[in-house]
């Protein structure tokens, strides 16, 4: 059975795979592959999907009604077998349901879904999570795009900008050297309270993760014709990362619902603040764009 799928149109070219319903490309109409493509020396990684915890827990690990559980970074879904559900040229839906493995990790009977479908030069990932277990469903869901830079030969990263649209002032919410939670959020510093140059030693300490953003932000060059704008309105966190202390030449950006684990704290789902909860046979949707020029 076939593991990569493809939808296209004039502008652009995306595909995905089965595992972790990952995007394995996007790629423009004259050729320019905006997708990071998965370097494993720098970063393996190219677009995984987030669910059901967002980043690290303390120890690897959480409570849920008196029981402990372990849980890798980012949770099952990246290294998840998905199936495919749904493909015409437009649009590819990939589900992952809760099976014996998962409920020795994460005691919720759920259906994930993962929806991509393109719109000239637009891609859309809606994040659907039906609840199919008696009690009140507790989860993080979160994208976790590279995209490549440069775009075009003859730039260089720095050339690169994040650009917020409007003045505003955001937050950056504070992390210990191990990428927990510290408690120290301080003001984001922006150009003209609105766009921030890229350099590789802005992730000499790991991710930024930001809250009270704008719920758009796009990837921009002083120089070159390219760009990617990414629409968010349901996230209320954005991380940006590449491989720390590396000339890596990509950016993730990475529209969360949630956050991971405070430092030094073994966290209860039902306790943690930021995590969606979702009651019995309830459900959740959230939708990000991409706009790829």
């Amino acid at each position: 059975m076939d593991k990569i799928f493809t939808i296209a149109n004039r502008h652009i070219t995306v595909t995905a795979s089965r595992l972790g319903a990952e995007l394995q490309e996007i790629k423009g109409a004259d050729g320019t592959m905006f997708l990071w493509q998965g370097d494993p020396t720098v970063w393996k990684g190219r677009s995984p999907n987030l669910f059901p915890y967002i980043a690290r827990l303390t120890e690897g690990r959480y409570t849920y009604k008196g029981r402990s559980y372990n849980l890798p970074i980012h949770g099952f879904a990246p290294t998840s077998e998905f199936k495919m559900t749904y493909l015409d040229k437009a649009k590819m839906i990939f589900s992952l349901s809760s099976s014996s493995e998962t409920l020795k990790i994460y005691p919720f009977e759920f259906l994930f879904e993962v929806i991509y479908e393109i719109n000239e030069n637009t891609l859309a990932l809606t994040y659907a999570v039906k609840n199919l277990t008696q009690d009140t469903m507790y989860f993080g869901v979160g994208a976790h795009p590279g995209f490549n830079i440069p775009l075009e030969p003859s730039e260089c990263f720095e050339d690169y900008y994040l650009d917020f649209g409007e003045p505003c002032s955001i937050v950056r919410i504070g992390f210990s050297e191990d990428c927990f939670l510290n408690g120290e959020d301080r003001p984001f510093y922006l150009e003209d309270k609105q766009r921030l140059a890229l350099s590789h030693n802005l992730f000499d300490n790991d991710a930024i993760v930001l809250k009270g953003m704008p719920k758009s932000v796009s990837l921009k060059s002083k120089n070159g014709n390219h760009s990617i704008s990414v629409y968010y309105p349901d996230m209320k966190y954005l991380g940006l990362w590449h491989t720390p202390r590396r000339e890596a030449n990509f950016i993730c950006i990475e529209p969360w619902s949630s956050l991971p684990s405070r430092k030094g704290v073994v966290e209860d789902l039902e306790q943690q603040k930021d995590l969606i909860s979702l009651s019995s046979g309830g459900s959740y949707r959230s939708t990000v764009t991409f706009t790829f020029i």
